[in-house]
């Protein structure tokens, strides 16, 4: 590996120490596997200058063979952790490798000034080197001594750096530490990322050890007191409460259980009802449950010895229910997540029974926030829990007695799922990544028989659910690029992107055009439930257009203009309804059998519309009313939120093989269904977006580049 003149270099933001393996931004730490760090170190060290892959793969497995994938890996995750949008530190080189383009300057102690690496000092005296190595000292030393004492005051009292626990491909979720802490178990998708198994490691070194190798999925686990078994949920046919020895073996049914309403993969990554969580005494398993399908879930304490369970709460009947137990240290009350519609709080029980006590109050902060996932502190005295109160999920912590949550500032967003070490040392959550781009293809024929896509809209967060206006010359699309999500319009190329909303929540999106071009209606959760909003297409002040109880998504206009179409639950199902455009009259239930999204034909005779992702199929009605009928059958037709009308005929994406979903056209002259092209890349199973430009040339689709979630571990929290 090359060598350099320091040990200490700074490139942007971001500050790099070789001796140390640390690599910050602004101040805070950016966790970086090992051979990730070492892949920084040789590309910053080499000056600038092209380094070929077998050069790179030389330098970072030298006695392995390695096939030349585990080097784009490392080079996608090394990109991703510095944050990149484009080629802004690292360039490739077609055909030969690549090549670190930022200004790298030798870093110096704290307190000295950068010097840069093109204008380096030859002449440097003696003396100023031995006050540079004097200040060297002074820094560690300090820095050592702040570590031990906790000086290091931030929002949360964290006094260490961050460090990952896994870094496998695919999803790792849903940390939970052996009593010793020593180990952590853990959900991963595997190797291939096609199933979602029980796993267990050391936290400090080691291959993972699989526990669990059913086909259905298996999720939160959770260790007995003694350390000797994992106890987790499976889902599917045979689903129910499981345990099994933490060294492996045989699995034993310890009850059933309701499966999760809704479940699909991917689901259970942040979003699991049925979680587990093991008294102190080893005796008893707090699980979400359900008394029958239907019914909110509840939190019921499953006595190990005898199987007999017993309901501790009680959600209200309008809620989606209970979930994420947690026993106190002393086993005398419980922790557990409600969800209402509006927000999801934190709330206490006695364990001997009692009335629930809530504790967080999310939705008074920012409207539609929710918490994910809870712990408490060895001491009994505080719960640590991730929230996206102020927009993205970060970690916070409440004293149990009441009062206003603090930031535990972890250097990171997107975090959640928290677990502490029953030492009270190890603090560790859930780092996920999702970068969703949009997409243009051009649709296949004489110009263009082998079309090409291409990366049209991109950042570093999410963006999705792009429409073409009216004449083709703009697009609106939603994007959490500002911090939240929010709604923009961009040139058709892409480019001048604005920004048109600023909701200051993250429940924000489904933008579509007015006829006229003038105005965009779309979804928020502004207030206690999602409703239907309406924004001039230049910005400005939007205004909400319904107010009925329940929730209002994914608005279409009319031809005509003069309404606007949306999913709504309000009727006790999801079904279609339609409200006048300039507010103010009554809404109109358009479907009876079930509606999600929908869009009418550019004629204005038919209303073809989706029921949702449960329900495959496109389906039609007339404009004025009438019998609701299938007009596309097709395995997968209808995929969510990931189809368009045209004059010609309806454009779908099937999902079949998730991992290379297909797009494909039913003609309305023909009736039949022919392929058009295959996506290289997974659909994200909740936020998509699909469009066609009005000239049906091109066509437009989100696509989700990287995604994944790593277990993040930070030493000595407090």
């Amino acid at each position: 590996m090359p060598t350099g003149a320091s040990d200490l270099y700074e490139f942007g933001p971001f500050r790099m120490d070789v001796q140390r393996r640390v690599v910050t931004r602004s101040g805070h730490a950016v966790p970086l596997a090992p051979k990730t760090f070492e892949l920084l170190v040789f590309l910053v060290q080499s000056g600038g200058r092209a380094v070929s892959k077998q050069q790179l793969m030389t330098a970072l497995w030298p006695d392995t063979f390695v096939e030349e994938a585990n080097l784009a890996f490392q080079i996608s995750t090394l990109r991703k952790a510095l944050g990149e949008s484009g080629p802004r530190w690292i360039e490739t080189l077609p055909k030969h490798g690549y090549r670190f383009v930022a200004t790298v300057r030798d870093g110096e102690p704290d307190g000295e000034p950068p010097v840069e690496r093109s204008h380096p000092n030859p002449r440097a005296t003696v003396a100023t080197v031995v006050v540079l190595v004097l200040l060297g000292l002074t820094a560690v030393g300090l820095y050592r001594f702040l570590d031990r004492s906790g000086s290091t005051n931030n929002d949360s009292g964290v006094g260490s750096a961050v460090v990952p626990v896994t870094r496998f491909p695919g999803r790792e979720t849903q940390p939970a530490f052996s009593h010793d802490g020593r180990q952590i178990a853990f959900v991963w998708d595997g190797p291939e990322e096609n199933n979602a198994d029980i796993y267990v490691k050391l936290v400090d070194a080691g291959e993972p050890l699989p526990l669990t190798a059913n086909p259905a999925p298996d999720h939160s686990p959770v260790w007995s007191p003694d350390d000797r078994y994992i106890a987790f949920v499976r889902e599917g046919e045979a689903g129910g409460i499981y345990q099994v020895a933490a060294l492996g073996g045989a699995e034993q049914k310890l009850a059933d259980i309701v499966p999760t309403h809704g479940y699909d993969r991917g689901a259970y990554y942040q979003f699991a009802r049925n979680t587990l969580s093991y008294s102190p005494d080893g005796k008893h398993l707090a699980v979400a449950d359900s008394a029958s399908a239907g019914e909110p879930f509840s939190i019921f304490l499953l006595e190990i010895e005898t199987r007999k369970k017993t309901r501790l709460t009680y959600p209200p009947a309008a809620s989606v229910g209970d979930d994420s137990p947690a026993f106190s240290p002393d086993g005398r009350t419980l922790g557990f997540a409600r969800l209402i519609a509006g927000g999801k709080d934190i709330y206490l029980v006695p364990v001997a029974g009692g009335e629930a006590r809530r504790l967080t109050s999310e939705s008074t902060v920012q409207p539609g926030s929710q918490t994910d996932g809870l712990a408490w502190t060895p001491d009994g005295r505080e719960i640590v829990f991730a929230s996206n109160r102020t927009g993205s999920f970060l970690l916070w912590r409440v004293p149990v007695s009441g009062g206003a949550p603090t930031r535990i500032d972890v250097g990171a967003q997107s975090v959640s799922r928290p677990a502490i070490s029953r030492d009270g040392n190890r603090l560790a959550w859930i780092q996920t990544s999702l970068d969703r781009n949009i997409w243009r293809l051009e649709v296949p024929g004489t110009a263009a028989p082998h079309p090409v896509p291409t990366r049209l809209i991109a950042s570093t967060a999410g963006d999705s659910n792009p429409q073409y206006s009216p004449d083709g010359e703009r697009i609106v699309f939603g994007s959490n690029r500002s911090g939240t999500g929010e709604i923009w319009v961009s040139d058709r190329d892409g480019k001048n992107p604005m920004k048109l909303t600023d909701m200051g929540g993250p429940t924000t999106g489904t933008p579509r055009w007015s006829p006229d071009g003038r105005q965009i209606a779309f979804d928020s959760m502004e207030g206690s439930n999602r409703d239907i909003y309406v924004v001039s297409s230049h910005g400005g002040k939007h205004h909400r257009l319904t107010t009925e109880p329940g929730e209002d998504t994914c608005p279409s206009w009319s031809v005509d203009g003069r309404w606007i179409y949306f999913g709504s639950d309000r009727s006790g199902s999801l079904q279609i309804w339609k409200t006048p455009s300039t507010g103010g009259g009554l809404s109109v239930q358009v479907t009876m059998q079930g509606g999600f999204e929908g869009f009418e034909s550019p004629d204005g005779k038919y209303f073809y519309y989706a029921k949702g992702r449960d329900v495959p199929g496109i389906w039609r009605i007339p404009v004025e009313g009438g019998v609701e009928t299938p007009v596309v059958d097709h395995h997968g037709a209808g995929f969510y939120r990931s189809w368009a009308v045209t004059k010609e005929g309806i454009y779908f994406v099937t999902a079949e093989i998730p991992a290379r979903p297909i797009i494909e056209f039913f003609s309305f002259a023909a009736g039949d269904v022919r392929p058009v092209a295959t996506i290289e890349r997974p659909v994200h199973p909740r936020v998509w977006g699909f469009a066609v430009s009005p000239d049906s040339r091109w066509i437009l689709y989100t696509q989700t580049d990287q995604s994944g979630s790593d277990i993040m571990l930070m030493e000595k929290f407090r």
